[in-house]
Order: C-alpha cells, then sequence, then structure tokens
C-alpha cells in the first residue's frame, strides 16, 4: 500500500508543469536590451510580454533574444513611440494583432499557447491619455477613453483560461496610488478611468491577480516618475501595471512577484516587471 501511494504521489508530481509570465513597461527595447536580457537570465519566464518598445518591426532585435532562449516572439512597432511584443520559450498557435481605434499605434497583441492547457494571453499597451482628464479640450483624454470602450466590447465572460498583461495607464484602488484624495483629477487615476476599467474586468471575468495575493490596504506600486530625485525615498509611485487572469487559473497561481529592484539598475525603464507564477496539474 505504502508503495502504491509513492507511485501515485510521484506520478501526479511528474504531471505537474510550472508556468510564469512576467510583463514589463520596457521604455524602448534597443536602449533597454541589456536589461531585458539581465532580467530574462535572472527569472527565466515562459513567457515576457513588453510594452513601449519604441522600435520598427525591422529593428527589433530578435536574434539576441532568440539566442537568450526566446525562440517565439511575435512584435508589432513604431519608431519613437508605442509598440508591444511577447518573447515565449513555448511556441505560439495563433497569432493577433488588433487595431482597436484603426490608428495603426501598435497597442495590442494576443497570441494562445499550450502548456497541456490553452492559454490565451493579451497584452496591451493603453494611452496614457496627457494631462488634463477632459476629454473635450484633450484628445489624448479622448483617445484614452476611446481605447477602454473598445476593451469593453471585445471582452465577454471567459471561457477558457485567459491571461491580461500590460501597461494599462490606470491605478484602480485607493492603495494603488501613493495618495488617493490628491491623485482622484489625475489622469490614471480619476473615477471615469478607474470605472471603465472595473467594467472590462467585471465584462470578462477577470481577476486581478496582484491583488488576489497581495490585498488591499497593502499599497502596491510599479511605476516611479523619473522626476523624482530619489524614488524609493518619496515613494510616489502608482500601480498602472497589471496581471489579470480568468477566473479557472486562479487555484494554481503559486505567488506573484514585483520586482522592485530593477527600478535602481542602470539607465532603467520607469516601470518594473510583475511576474506570475503558476503551477498546472
Amino acid at each position: 500500500m505504502k508503495d502504491l501511494c509513492h507511485t501515485t504521489s510521484m506520478k501526479q508530481k511528474s504531471q505537474m508543469r510550472s508556468f510564469s509570465i512576467a510583463t514589463w513597461n520596457i521604455n524602448s527595447i534597443r536602449f533597454r536590451l541589456p536589461l531585458i536580457l539581465q532580467f530574462l537570465q535572472i527569472k527565466k519566464p515562459d513567457i515576457l510580454c513588453l510594452q513601449e518598445t519604441k522600435c520598427p518591426n525591422a529593428y527589433f532585435p530578435t536574434n539576441f533574444l532568440n539566442n537568450a532562449g526566446y525562440k517565439y516572439i511575435t512584435f508589432s512597432g513604431q519608431k519613437s513611440y508605442n509598440g508591444v511584443a511577447i518573447l515565449g520559450k513555448l511556441p505560439f498557435s495563433t497569432i493577433s494583432k488588433p487595431d482597436l481605434c484603426d490608428k495603426n499605434d501598435c497597442r495590442y497583441i494576443t497570441v494562445t499557447v499550450n502548456i497541456g492547457r490553452k492559454i490565451h494571453i493579451h497584452n496591451f499597451y493603453i494611452p496614457a491619455g496627457g494631462d488634463e482628464a477632459d476629454p473635450e479640450s484633450n484628445p489624448q483624454f479622448a483617445y484614452k477613453l476611446e481605447f477602454l470602450q473598445k476593451m469593453k466590447n471585445i471582452f465577454n465572460q471567459n471561457s477558457y483560461s485567459s491571461i491580461l498583461t500590460g501597461d494599462l495607464n490606470i491605478a484602480p484602488l485607493e492603495n494603488d496610488v501613493w495618495s488617493h484624495k490628491k491623485m482622484l483629477k489625475t489622469i490614471s487615476h480619476t473615477l471615469i478611468e478607474t470605472n471603465s476599467l472595473k467594467e472590462i474586468q467585471i465584462q470578462g471575468g477577470w481577476i486581478d491577480l496582484i491583488r488576489n495575493k497581495i490585498p488591499e490596504p497593502k499599497k502596491i506600486f510599479t511605476w516611479w516618475s523619473y522626476r523624482s530625485k530619489n524614488w524609493k525615498k518619496s515613494n510616489r509611485g502608482r500601480r498602472i501595471d497589471h496581471i489579470w487572469g480568468s477566473l479557472d487559473l486562479v487555484p494554481y497561481l503559486n505567488d506573484i512577484e514585483i520586482m522592485q529592484e530593477t527600478r535602481n539598475w542602470d539607465k532603467t525603464s520607469d516601470h518594473v516587471p510583475i511576474l506570475a507564477n503558476f503551477t498546472f496539474t
């Protein structure tokens, strides 16, 4: 009986599959390629979703990333602005690059991977929205609200395993910003933005995986402005980078890592990477 239990336990362990996915607004992939390679060497995620790559497709550094073990890469980029990419150790069975608002500005890319179950991965770079939270006088903010509306239209309740990552440029909860009261009229934390994001989350049946593991009232930030001479001391951050998952994936989520230490790396991004680690049976 003991041998049978041992054999069953060994079989169960052999059927377990770990899976990790990371997201990072890299703020220029060519300029910060050494940092990406350093991160990949340290954490070795199965999938890395990047935003704000600022790189035309012809100049994407595919060879360097292939040599780092990421044989499967898809990207959508342009010069100087925006751009998204997904790097994988696993092959992509589907790839799509929807243009939600017909602006050809490279803000959304989606793939499917198979790890014994199919997982659909969505990588977004939502418009920042400019400085004035008035869609009438600020076309950038109007565009951000339009983009959010388009996102509402593409997600119904997920009937399949899905992960949504990216720089969503919205800090939805009170403790996702350094001061809720002072930032209520600041773009990224206005009610119209946070309510829109909640509607997308509810409509798609998404679970905020970061807050699933690190609930409020714990303050969590993923971005600190370059304007601060000492970002860590002032700590006026925002949680604008996200990893969401469909409900069926939540039981398999082991942990979430927010790599604040990368904010101290030389010539780094103003965003830090987030990793979600799963174990599937």
